[in-house]
């Protein structure tokens, strides 16, 4: 039996740069799979998406377990450029999304409500945003198309998808 809980999703801070790499580790999250070694968010092809947390551009939120006070899950973006980009790379207008939650706090509508907030306060500043997924991860990418993502690429397996913010 899980226990119910009250959470607020506040913006995220340079501060939050620690939990954050803990949500990109639990990013690579996929059902029914063996987890990946701690370390692997070192990878330079990994780690980009939290390194240097709080450059121009970052922006994310975090969720908050308002009985211990703890953070429980994330949504962020960054952008990358042409010369650098990410693996949902587009283009230089559209920033890359990162989203995870503590795995105890999964499926119970947090991540729906982390999305909501992010999609929110970006609308006016992108026109778009994209994400990469495992194509194993199917109760993600259910999410993701709920919120309107659609598949634009798929690279090495992986569908990349975008979030048209523009109507």
């Amino acid at each position: 039996m899980t226990r119910p809980f009250n959470y607020r999703i506040r913006p995220a801070a340079q501060s939050d740069e620690p939990f954050l790499w803990e949500m990109l580790y639990q990013s690579l999250y996929v059902e029914g799979q063996e987890p990946f070694p701690r370390d692997v968010v070192q990878r330079p092809h990994i780690a980009r998406y939290v390194k240097g947390w709080g450059r121009d551009g970052d922006l994310g939120f975090v969720a908050v377990d308002e009985a211990s006070g703890q953070p429980i899950g994330a949504v962020w973006i960054r952008q990358s450029g042409a010369d650098d980009p990410g693996f949902a790379y587009l283009d230089e207008r559209t920033p890359e999304m990162g989203i995870a939650l503590l795995p105890e706090y999964r499926g119970k509508g947090l991540g729906g409500a982390l999305i909501e907030r992010l999609l929110e306060a970006v609308k006016n500043l992108y026109p778009a945003i994209s994400l990469s997924v495992s194509p194993n991860n199917r109760r993600a990418i259910r999410l993701y198309e709920r919120k309107g993502f659609v598949t634009v690429d798929v690279r090495n397996d992986f569908p990349v998808m975008r979030k048209d913010l523009t109507s």
